[in-house]
């Protein structure tokens, strides 16, 4: 199925729209970049070769695998060969997360993403 610009980003729209109506927590394009590389990419996985594979700079990588590993979403894990290296590792959280976000695009794709349901209306916080 061929998709034009718009329909591509119609999709993707339903699809994050769906996702932040969920109680899922709301990552960054960046942190679901790095979770999908993590998750569906051959590792090992490092923090170097995350950057270098999304043209990322470093410190943006350390920070976006803070917020996925405080989430259990993936784990860092020493290189017992060479300690200087740290491996980056998907963990269960962060499959059930991507999961549940891939059956919001297939539901997006297939129309069935309750689009005219009414959205959940969230209490706005007191600042």
């Amino acid at each position: 199925m061929q998709l034009s610009e718009r329909e591509g980003l119609e999709l993707w729209r339903r699809a994050v729209t769906a996702s932040v109506r969920s109680d899922a927590p709301d990552l960054t394009a960046r942190q679901q970049a790095i979770l999908m590389t993590i998750a569906l990419m051959p590792g090992p996985h490092t923090v170097r070769g995350l950057a270098e594979q999304l043209n990322i700079a470093k410190p943006a990588v350390t920070r976006a695998l803070d917020a996925l590993e405080r989430l259990d979403f993936i784990k860092r894990v020493r290189d017992e060969a060479d300690l200087r290296n740290i491996f980056l590792e998907r963990r269960p959280a962060g499959m059930t997360y991507l999961r549940q976000f891939a059956g919001l695009v297939l539901a997006a794709a297939s129309g069935k993403d309750q689009e005219a349901a009414s959205p959940k209306v969230r209490k706005a916080s007191a600042a």
